[in-house]
């Protein structure tokens, strides 16, 4: 028997944007975070939250048949991963990632044809505003929206890393574009031997330390302000860059990964992780969405494979590199030199 091609995948993909802005606009009105307080009626929710009598019960229903909500007896409820990630009060709180979504990429991606035809970035550049970083450190809302959103799409990579790592073998650490400083304080907080720093603009420092102390961790970690640009990166056994090199171009990447070979010891290691594109570039989807993410946000960023990265790190001068699995879509790439 013979499979007969379907046009479902396609029809489900084309318009996969319904079930984003659906799921998009329930976090930025906060559905999530008031159920948090426990069950609600229709009438109820749609008050604490404000919705329009017309559209509250498809819009909440449509929440319930996509997974994201629970329905018993007329009243609606949180479903278990919803309870953990999209509740603002909740340390576990993902939702930041999804608000920039909202309200910059989603407008954003919606000339994706015109950047794919044109190679340049369709954010606040094109009106000719400053690029993303300058646009972001300049508010400092807008900038701790950010931070928090990179800590919400990096948390379970940044515990990973803290727990696999061999950090028995070393003692100190710094990590580059630390924005919150989640990765620093989940590394700290697995380790109680390491001492850490956080690089990263002047802008970051009270939001890097407030969330160290939230942490009780801000007696081992220290924030370093400066600019990769201009300076040389802090000296430690390991170098960390999470998220950071795909905001760049190839020659940018390369003098990042050159300026970390030049911050660590011999043994010393550079762990670079990102949402690493498979060698075969056909299985990471997500990876390869990223690259496209950046071609709408940067002026020259882009992912890459784990072989691209373990390239650049050879002609550092690093001596042995090696890729491995994170969560999701990410990976790091080890080297050691």
């Amino acid at each position: 028997m013979h499979d007969h091609p379907t046009p479902e995948n396609i029809l489900q993909t084309g318009m996969a944007f319904w079930a984003s802005k659906t799921l998009l606009s329930a976090v930025e009105i906060g559905v999530f975070t008031e159920l948090s307080h426990g069950p609600a009626s229709l009438d109820s929710l749609s008050q604490q939250v404000g919705l329009h009598s017309r559209s509250a019960r498809d819009f909440l229903d449509a929440l319930v048949a996509l997974g994201f909500l629970k329905r018993e007896d007329g009243c609606y409820s949180n479903t278990p991963e919803t309870d953990l990630f999209l509740d603002r009060n909740k340390l576990s709180y993902i939702g930041g990632i999804l608000e920039m979504a909202n309200h910059r990429l989603y407008p954003f991606w919606g000339q994706l044809t015109e950047a794919l035809r044109t190679g340049q970035p369709q954010n606040e550049c094109k009106t000719g505003s400053s690029g993303l970083f300058e646009t972001l450190y300049a508010d400092p809302a807008r900038l701790k929206e950010f931070l928090s959103a990179m800590t919400g799409v990096s948390h379970a990579s940044n515990s990973m890393i803290a727990r696999v790592f061999p950090w028995k073998d070393y003692q100190t650490f710094v990590d580059v574009g630390t924005a919150q400083g989640d990765l620093a304080a989940q590394i700290a907080l697995a380790n109680p031997h390491l001492r850490g720093l956080g690089f990263d603009l002047p802008e970051v420092a009270p939001i890097f330390q407030q969330y160290a102390e939230t942490l009780d961790i801000a007696n081992r970690l220290t924030f370093v302000p400066g600019d990769f640009f201009k300076h040389d990166l802090p000296t430690a056994d390991v170098v960390l860059m999470g998220h950071i090199l795909h905001d760049w171009d190839l020659a940018t990447k390369k003098m990042l990964i050159r300026k970390a070979f030049d911050a660590i010891p011999s043994g010393g290691a550079l762990i670079v992780y990102d949402t690493i594109i498979d060698d075969d570039r056909s299985q990471n989807a997500f990876g390869l969405m990223m690259s496209l993410n950046m071609l709408i946000e940067t002026s020259g960023g882009f992912d890459y494979t784990g072989a691209d990265c373990k390239a650049w790190m050879k002609d550092a001068g690093f001596s042995a590199m090696r890729v491995e699995q994170l969560t999701g879509p990410d990976s790091m790439v080890i080297g050691i030199k």
